[in-house]
């Protein structure tokens, strides 16, 4: 398998991290490849949303996907400035590289707090903080979906067969093992099945949302997880073609059962009142 992205139309305007090292205000390493990678876009989402102009960076391997990043080992420039090989990164000014989601939120609520995206309260605020933990950290879907993604190359690729290197890569930095792959469907139903319970229980109460009484980071992070399972069609998401139905699509029927049309109008809710369309790469 390739792990190199033919682009399509790439339209924001990349910057080299050398240049971007000389610069001030927000500087949002992302690679630049046309696929939605989801920590990428609700990265993306959160500044948007907030009205904090970035500039985009560029990483040394322009036109790989963020699941090749680090793979060759030549990502020294990024490794230099951030300490880590992985986009997406936040940087401000001369402050600390940030990144991990919960550290890019929080920068983008302090740099505005307006539109407020983390609940005042507090039973809100664990509540968002723990959904989106299901979406995007250790364990959460697109880690389940990654160990998916690998366990069918590693299960049936001999040693030695070309591409399998990228997924020996891959599984490694998720930890692979058949018994972690064989129950990631289980914790990707289970988390949508929560999501999904979660969102009839704020409708029931009158709520749009899915915390608390207005639009927060966990309806981000929903919009822009929910692609790596179903993305958007092609005039709203125009994505690299080689990945769509692949690593960013589902084949299993129990996932499918899952993903409720509740869920996809949401994200697509979202998309269409607060996030970029189409989405911009």
């Amino acid at each position: 398998m390739s792990t190199t992205i033919q682009p399509t139309d790439i339209k924001l305007n990349y910057v080299s991290i050398a240049s971007a090292r000389k610069m001030s205000g927000l500087r949002l390493v992302l690679g630049a490849y046309s696929i939605p990678g989801p920590w990428r876009e609700a990265c993306k989402g959160l500044f948007h949303v907030k009205g904090i102009p970035y500039t985009p960076v560029v990483t040394a391997d322009e036109g790989k996907s963020d699941l090749a990043i680090g793979m060759d080992g030549s990502q020294s420039e990024l490794i230099a400035w951030t300490g880590q090989a992985s986009a997406p990164v936040a940087i401000w000014n001369d402050e600390r590289p940030r990144s991990s989601w919960i550290d890019q939120l929080n920068l983008a609520e302090r740099l505005n707090p307006e539109p407020p995206l983390i609940p005042a309260n507090i039973h809100d605020r664990v509540l968002m903080f723990g959904l989106i933990n299901e979406l995007a950290g250790e364990n959460g879907i697109a880690w389940e979906k990654r160990l998916l993604m690998v366990h069918g190359p590693l299960t049936n690729m001999p040693p030695g067969a070309e591409g399998r290197a990228f997924f020996e890569y891959l599984g490694s930095k998720y930890g692979y093992t058949p018994a972690l792959a064989e129950a990631a469907v289980r914790r990707i139903v289970d988390i949508l099945n929560t999501f999904d319970a979660q969102l009839a229980s704020q409708k029931r109460a009158g709520r749009d949302y899915l915390v608390g009484d207005r639009f927060s980071a966990v309806d981000i992070y929903w919009a822009t997880f929910c692609g790596l399972i179903d993305p958007m069609p092609e005039d709203r998401c125009p994505m690299a073609s080689s990945f769509r139905g692949g690593a960013y699509g589902n084949d299993n029927a129990d996932v499918a059962r899952a993903l409720t049309p509740a869920l996809l109008a949401h994200r697509d809710k979202v998309y269409e009142k607060h996030l970029e369309l189409p989405i911009v790469f």
